[in-house]
């Protein structure tokens, strides 16, 4: 009888060859962490952030902590109006001039103590006080704002890229000693997004294309593999992550670089049961604590053939790793700040008008969280059958989480007959595999749960087997 043990557990990967791939593959994980390194970790829920002032779609989030250091403001874009929360604690207040468009999606920057703030539709605005906004005057209609270089630069609604007179984020006159200016970005289409990576600021355009300014000369970065949706980018080390059709993309300021191999076929499969097309020029998504949240709504990968429902793609960039996430309720816009007590806290929004705060608790709100992680065994050796013995699983004592196998000899999704194994509640836990999945080419473990008392950590798995001569 020959051992084979799995302690150092990954994300999931799906588009890769789970027979070339390492015993233990991860092909299916909704709702778990990977934490520890080499384990996995159920994910922490969340609770109400705030009340409702309206029952629109929360389209934006952000914040904003004045020069002083102390005086922070968190804000929401819901229905036609914007909002803001003194000390991210304060009930939610419309903004004095704070009505933008129905709808409407709100870019922000600051500069010299001001936070400026645009919608795409009505006048560009500013505030120094943090509750009360300010048309700007010569400043341009934007879809898109961002500092740089010691200006405000502002995203038109076509494809002029606007600055203001250095220093100032309220002087946008392009006459002396002022200096603003409007550069022209080429190539057709429309500018969609503008950010900084390695000291330079990217344009994109809404056909993907991307270029670099550095404040005098103009690069075309001859690419079009830049974010599709504009409302779905995030930062962690000065690299920006997004996603197109095409997948999750990375940058600092030069070409894009694809990083999503491992889940390739939820974005496109011979199937078409992957993201829908209409997500990617819409999904929103954001960074806290170096992890990626997307949210790219009903996928079903088909290798694995199970469908996941309001998914939300999160991309872990210490550990390289992909795993989906369920929310109860569908995140449509996220932010990541540093609360009034110095805490960073992950923030989001729903299309029902109510924020929450994540990474707490272990429940969606008084919803349990339903766990489900899935795993391949081929013992190195895909083509022959096995005889599969024993299997130790090695978790936290006390969680909630119980296990199932399948043994098959394909990966088609109708010929894995679940049995039910036992709980995992004793920490080690070790069972003889029933009669039923005892023989086979392949071994499916799946370890699920759907508990809100304590949350499962997996360390490690341990299965004991016989080859089977020809």
């Amino acid at each position: 009888m020959a051992d084979l043990s799995f302690n150092r557990i990954e994300g999931v990967t799906t588009y890769l060859n789970s027979l070339t791939e390492k015993d233990g593959n991860v092909i299916h994980c909704v709702n778990v962490d990977t934490y520890p390194f080499g384990g996995m970790t159920k994910r922490l829920g969340y609770s109400t952030y705030l009340g409702t002032p309206d029952n629109g779609t929360v389209n934006t989030l952000f914040s904003w902590t004045k020069n002083d250091g102390t005086s922070l403001f968190t804000y929401r874009a819901s229905g036609s109006s914007l909002y803001y929360s003194a000390q991210g604690t304060g009930a939610w207040t419309i903004c004095g001039n704070g009505t933008i468009g129905n709808g409407a999606h709100v870019s922000y920057g600051t500069l010299d103590n001001t936070l400026v703030v645009a919608d795409g539709v009505g006048s560009t605005r500013h505030t120094t006080n943090g509750t009360a906004f300010t048309d700007t005057t010569l400043a341009p209609v934007a879809v898109d704002i961002s500092e740089y270089q010691n200006r405000i630069y502002a995203a038109g609604t076509a494809s002029s890229l606007f600055y203001s007179t250095t220093g100032t984020a309220t002087d946008w006159s392009p006459t002396s000693p002022s200096d603003s200016s409007s550069p022209f970005i080429p190539g057709g289409w429309k500018l969609l997004k503008i950010f900084k990576g390695s000291d330079r600021l990217l344009a994109t355009k809404n056909n993907l294309a991307m270029y670099r300014w550095d404040g005098g000369d103009l690069v075309d970065l001859a690419t079009h593999l830049g974010p599709s949706s504009p409302y779905a980018i995030g930062e962690v080390e000065d690299f920006r992550f997004w996603i197109n059709r095409l997948g999750v993309f990375t940058s600092n300021g030069g070409k894009p670089q694809l990083i999503s191999n491992a889940v390739q076929n939820q974005f496109y499969n011979d199937d078409g049961t992957g993201i829908a097309g209409s997500v990617f020029d819409t999904a929103a998504g954001g960074v806290h604590q170096y992890n990626y949240y997307v949210s790219i709504g009903t996928v079903t990968d088909n290798l694995v053939g199970e469908q996941i429902s309001n998914a939300v793609l999160v991309y872990d960039y210490k550990h390289n790793d992909f795993v989906n996430y369920r929310f109860a309720n569908f995140p449509t816009a996220y932010h990541s700040y540093k609360d009034a007590n110095g805490v960073q806290q992950l923030i989001f929004g729903d299309a029902t008008g109510q924020c929450y705060t994540a990474n707490s608790g272990n429940s969606d709100n008084g919803v349990p969280i339903e766990t489900s992680m899935q795993m391949v065994v081929h013992a190195n050796t895909p083509f022959l059958s096995k005889e599969w013995g024993y299997i130790e699983v090695m978790t936290n004592p006390g969680c909630e989480a119980k296990l199932q196998v399948a043994s098959a000899d394909t990966f088609q999704a109708a010929s894995k007959k679940w049995v039910e194994i036992g709980n995992l509640t004793n920490g080690f836990s070790q069972f003889r595999i029933p009669a039923e999945s005892a023989r086979g080419r392949l071994l499916f473990i799946r370890i699920y749960d759907s508990g809100s008392t304590k949350p499962f950590t997996l360390y490690g798995i341990n299965l004991t087997y016989n080859l089977i001569a020809r």
